[in-house]
């Protein structure tokens, strides 16, 4: 089994689980649980792959749908123990952006698209499971919001490719790059880093 497998079979772990934790908090019945799960571990490689004309992965390797479907199963069984799902829902969460950027600007690389592109398609295949997972949670998508969430996707991204210049092996760039944005995201939310909130102290008037 390859690095860039189980890196990929990680990623789908930690966002199955993301998923589960959000549609408990939504407390969904078990097929809601499931299509949550699912939508968001393969959301953003599916769209990754039809923007890149690629084989769908979960489509061509049902291991990524019984790795979900076993995912689902043991977190629902074994949801008290993940602990406050809050707490919980950040870890897997940020665990899975990582993995999944690495994912996607491997993918990229291997497709043969320019650095920039192959950034964009990590940060896409980390975010955008989780924002069809927000969207039919009823919640506006984290990406969408103040929080550092694409940003550590892009310098993780990028980090990658700088790395890639050193003597040292892609192993090594791998977790870095990974560690980086798992890095960002957690100083992220301990210092309350985030963007420029453009509405901030704006007064409304409706002129109607």
């Amino acid at each position: 089994m390859s690095l860039f497998l189980i890196i990929d079979i990680l990623g789908t772990i930690a966002f199955s689980i993301s998923g589960v934790l959000t549609a408990l908090k939504k407390r969904m019945d078990p097929f809601g649980i499931l299509i949550i799960a699912f939508v968001t571990a393969v959301g953003g490689g599916t769209l990754r792959d039809v923007l890149i004309d690629a084989d769908i992965t979960w489509m061509r390797n049902l291991t990524f749908v019984y790795v979900i479907f076993i995912t689902f199963i043991v977190a629902v069984i074994f949801r008290k123990k993940l602990g406050y799902v809050r707490k919980s829902l950040f870890l897997f969460d940020t665990i899975g952006i990582a993995l999944y950027t690495i994912v996607g600007v491997e993918k990229g690389i291997a497709a043969g698209f320019p650095p920039i592109i192959c950034v964009a398609l990590g940060t896409m295949t980390a975010c955008f499971g989780g924002v069809i997972r927000d969207i039919l949670c009823n919640e506006i998508p984290i990406i969408f919001r103040k929080e550092i969430y694409a940003t550590a996707c892009i310098l993780g991204g990028t980090a990658y490719f700088l790395l890639m210049k050193t003597t040292l092996t892609e192993d090594w760039v791998v977790v870095i790059s990974g560690s980086l944005v798992i890095l960002v995201r957690l100083l992220a939310v301990i210092f309350k880093l985030s963007l420029p909130n453009i509405y901030k102290d704006q007064i409304v008037i409706d002129k109607e």
